[in-house]
Parts: C-alpha cells; sequence; structure tokens
C-alpha cells in the first residue's frame, strides 16, 4: 500500500472534486480552453502537500510512514473539515462495512468484550456453531487454533474465530468453577445478521416487532416476520427502533412505504450540486390500517429517522420516547484503489413535511456533536404541518409526540454500571455450581440474591436496605434475563426483557392515541373530498 499512496491520494481529491462539482460524476463533457474555476487552488494545495510531505520525509525525526500520514492523517484530517459523518474506510473498515450490510459473516457466531485485558463470552447466538458446541457467556478465550490469545484486543480475536465456511476452528477457554481449560471443536457457518430480531405478538392481537439496523435483508425480513404471525391478524403494531444507527436508505425506504398508501412521499434528500429527489412508498397499502407506536430515542439516527419521520409526518404513527439523534446526512460510497472506501456526504435528507433532519454542527466540536447533552433542542424557523395540520420542527432529529424516557434509580445505576456490569459477572459464577437447565416459571429465588448480595460486596457496591427492597423486582427481572441467556438461548433473554420493559408497556398504552390519528386523518379525508365534490 506504502508504494501507490500517491495514486490513493488523486483519486480521493478527483472524486471530492467531482462530487462537489456540478454533477459531473458518470458523465461525459468536452475539453475547454481555460481550466475549470478552482483549478488552480487544487493544483496549488496538492503541490503544497507533497512539498510538506516529502519535506518530512527527508528531515522528521523519526521514519515517516506513509499508509499512516496519508490513511490516518491527511485524508481523515480532510474530512474532518466538511462534516461529522464523510470517512475514510482501510481495507479492513471498508470489508467490514460490506459485511454490514450485507447481513451475514462466516465465522462461529458469538458476542465478545473485553475483560481485564482477555476476551471474554458475551453471548452466542442461537443455533449457531458455538451454540450448538456449548460455548456460555463468561467463559474466557485462552487460544483460536493453538493461537494463544495474550496480547490481542478483542478485534483481533474476533478476526481469529472468522473464516471460509465450513472451515475448523478450534477454541480453548478457561470457564468459572474449571480447574482445567475446556477445548471445542467447531466448523466456521454463515452467520446471518438479522435486522430484525424479534416479531412476536406481545399482547392479543398487539405485535411488537423491533428493528437494530438497515441492511440488504431488512424489508424481507419484516415481510417474513408479518407472514409468519399473519398480519391479518394485527391490530396494533410496537415498532421499535431504538439503538437503531441506520444503514441503507433504500431499506428505510422500503420498511416506512410498507404502511404508507402507494405514491406517498417517504423522504427527499437534495444538496448543493444535486436537485431535489423524492423516494415515494412504492409497496404501500391503504389496507393496513392497524395503528403503529413507533419507539425511539436519542440513538435513532439515520434511516431510523427516516421511518420514524415518515410515520410521523403522514399521521401513520405515534412517536414515543426521545428526541432521536438527529443524523440527515446523505452518504454516498465510493470505492477506491487498494480496497479502500469513501463516504462522502453529498446532500440532507428532508422528512415529507420538508423539515430537515439534520442537527447543526457547524458550531462547537465534533465530540459535543456526537455526545451533546441537549436534546431537547429544536429550530423554530423550520417549523412544519403534518398531514393533519400539527406542527412538528425539524433541525434536530425527530421530536417524539410523547416524550417517555426510563428512569434508572441510583441503586440501578451503580449495580448496571459496576465493575464488568454485575449481573453479566454473577451469572458465570452462579451456574459454575448449578445445572444450567431452569423450569419454565424459574424466577430467582432468596438464596440468589443472597448470593448476589454478596458479589456486590465483593465488588464494593454500597447501598441502605431500603435501596435494595425498593429495587428488588429490578433485581430479578435483570437476574433471569442475564439468568436465561445461558439456560436457554439468547432470543430467549431478549423477549423476557422486551415483555418486561417499562418502555414497551407505554407504547401498549399509547396505542390508542395512534388510532385517533388514523381516525382523524380520515375524518379529514372525508371532508376533503366533500370540498371536491361542492367545487
Amino acid at each position: 500500500m506504502a508504494k501507490s499512496w500517491r495514486a490513493f491520494v488523486f483519486s480521493v481529491v478527483l472524486i471530492a472534486a467531482c462530487a462537489m462539482g456540478a454533477g459531473v460524476l458518470g458523465s461525459s463533457s468536452t475539453a475547454s480552453a481555460a481550466p475549470p474555476a478552482g483549478e488552480d487552488e487544487l493544483s496549488q494545495g496538492l503541490k503544497a502537500f507533497t512539498s510538506i510531505y516529502r519535506l518530512a520525509e527527508q528531515h522528521a525525526a523519526d521514519p515517516v510512514d506513509p499508509d499512516k500520514a496519508i490513511y490516518q492523517g491527511a485524508v481523515p484530517g480532510m474530512l474532518r473539515t466538511l462534516d461529522p459523518h464523510s470517512s475514510f474506510f482501510d481495507p479492513k473498515a471498508f470489508a467490514q462495512l460490506r459485511e454490514d450490510q450485507r447481513g451475514t459473516y462466516y465465522g462461529v457466531g458469538m458476542t465478545v468484550q473485553p475483560r481485564n485485558g482477555r476476551t471474554v463470552v458475551v453471548a452466542p447466538f442461537t443455533g449457531s456453531p458455538a451454540y450448538k458446541a456449548g460455548i456460555r457467556p463468561g467463559d474466557v478465550i485462552l487460544e483460536v487454533n493453538d493461537k494463544s490469545t495474550d496480547g490481542l484486543n478483542t478485534t483481533e480475536v474476533a478476526d481469529l474465530l472468522r473464516g471460509p465456511k465450513g472451515t475448523p476452528v478450534q477454541v480453548k477457554i478457561a470457564r468459572e468453577g474449571m480447574d482445567n481449560p475446556l477445548v471445542f471443536n467447531m466448523l466456521r457457518g454463515e452467520i446471518p445478521r438479522y435486522s430484525v430480531k424479534n416479531a412476536f405478538f406481545i399482547r392479543p392481537g398487539i405485535a411488537y416487532m423491533d428493528i437494530e439496523s438497515f441492511n440488504d435483508n431488512t424489508s424481507r425480513e419484516m415481510d417474513e416476520a408479518f407472514k409468519r404471525l399473519g398480519e391479518d391478524k394485527v391490530k396494533g403494531l410496537v415498532l421499535d427502533l431504538r439503538n437503531n444507527p441506520g444503514g441503507l436508505l433504500n431499506e428505510g425506504v422500503a420498511v416506512a412505504g410498507r404502511f404508507l398508501k402507494r405514491g406517498q412521499t417517504v423522504v427527499s434528500h437534495r444538496g448543493r450540486t444535486s436537485p431535489e429527489k423524492p423516494y415515494l412508498a412504492n409497496n404501500g397499502s391503504s389496507s393496513r390500517t392497524y395503528p403503529i407506536v413507533v419507539i425511539v430515542n436519542r440513538y435513532s439516527a439515520s434511516a431510523a429517522e427516516i421511518v420514524a419521520g415518515a410515520l410521523q409526518d403522514h399521521d401513520r404513527g405515534w412517536v414515543l420516547g426521545d428526541n432521536t439523534f438527529g443524523k440527515g446526512l446523505v452518504q454516498t460510497v465510493f470505492p477506491l484503489t487498494e480496497n479502500t472506501g469513501l463516504a462522502l456526504t453529498t446532500a440532507k435528507y428532508y422528512t415529507p413535511s420538508g423539515r430537515m433532519i439534520q442537527r447543526d454542527y457547524s458550531s462547537g466540536s465534533f465530540y459535543d456533536y456526537y455526545f451533546r447533552k441537549n436534546i431537547d433542542e429544536k429550530n423554530k424557523d423550520d417549523a412544519r404541518l403534518t398531514d393533519a395540520g400539527r406542527t412538528v420542527y425539524g433541525g434536530a432529529g425527530i421530536a417524539p409526540d410523547e416524550k417517555y424516557v426510563q428512569n434508572y434509580s441510583k441503586f440501578q445505576l451503580s449495580v448496571a454500571r459496576g465493575a464488568f456490569e454485575m449481573f453479566r459477572d454473577f451469572i458465570p459464577k452462579y451456574f459454575s455450581s448449578r445445572d444450567t437447565k431452569l423450569s419454565k416459571d424459574w424466577t430467582p429465588d432468596a438464596a440468589m440474591l443472597k448470593e448476589f448480595e454478596a458479589h456486590l460486596a465483593e465488588a464494593k457496591i454500597t447501598y441502605t436496605p431500603e435501596e435494595w427492597n425498593e429495587n428488588l423486582d429490578w433485581l430479578k427481572v435483570q437476574l433471569k434475563r442475564e439468568a436465561l441467556i445461558t439456560a436457554v438461548s439468547l432470543d430467549e433473554s431478549l423477549r423476557y426483557a422486551i415483555e418486561t420493559d417499562p418502555v414497551v408497556d407505554k407504547a401498549i398504552e399509547s396505542l390508542p392515541k395512534a388510532q385517533a390519528l388514523l381516525d382523524n386523518a380520515k375524518k379529514q379525508m372525508v371532508q376533503l373530498d366533500k370540498r371536491s365534490n361542492r367545487d
């Protein structure tokens, strides 16, 4: 890669110039006698950069690494002057991006995380090679194919576990309660990354569905989920978009469009050099008339905001939760040389009513932009109306119709944020001397709670007896949720977490408000028809 850095820099500058020019990407043009405006400045800038690089290469106290200077220095530095989301992908990051979009990879199928300098299993995916082999949460990975994991970070260990489908992989682990390491021999398999993780009837006639991201398969997964449930049985839907970072635009359009009428606008985008382009609901249907509550939070972004904004603007869904992140920039991904890529912001998204999703990033640091505290801001100059005449605001993400944020007590926060998350740390110890099979109606008993108290004391988590008693029900829910991962599966644990989530309960409670939106929209349509007939 070091030998081709000059060609790479030229390709980046060329693509950036084209993307910010007069829409010449993919088009042809005739040569003119005079150079285009700005070419002199561009040439001078490239010459200045080359001169600086050569001086550093010749005289710097330490040798200059071309890859580091270009891929980690010059290019990211240039992109930071544009916006918070234009970014460069080195070969590894670009391959990961493509993998995430495809929604599948090859490996053993488990999530891992660092703990005290080692890589620890969080949970194996249901049905994966790791799940079938019997790997458990809390297992510490010591070796992969006889290669020690000492000194390796979690990403490097995860890379060792991945490989071509059907190839063998041996994993040596240390387990709580075991004197000697355990060895697991597995064959790598295709591991799907489901974006629609959960879809089930949480109450009679009330369907719950969460979308974790938008990849190549999201709209298909949603269609399959409705087919499995029987959409004719759905009387109300809770659509959970919390912590959804977004993804592919076309999949967000397909998901939102499914609940709208055919031909309605889902989103549009326009940029400095690109005309406005609307995206319509091509798969919409007027027969889907059940009420929808959409749950969002401050980590719902991009395509998730497009879906929430479209359903809100057309009065098709009641939005519950917290203000979303406010990421409404269009990134066009350009493949470059050396298997690298460039995600360049080329336009901004606008909801059907015309409000801008993107939050202002012109003042303050990028740190402030990503970790802002004031999420209730709104641009009063960007006030718009929904189809039914409700006022909504742009320029700061999607503000919910109903604000609802789960509040945690001081005790709950101290336990959840304790050393390596107290519950996740405790369960492997609990099952080290017990059978992992639990009865269907199992719930944490007094003996388990006493052991957990001792576990908290060992970690120096302090609290009063009153705090313990006040949070007893919450403790039992958290312990059971973690225990189910080991005793049954990650999927069963996630379902239990959803069924005991107070935000989901609030969404179910808010379904009549979503129904009122639909009823009001129908009345307005009848009034419009009457006016049209009189005219």
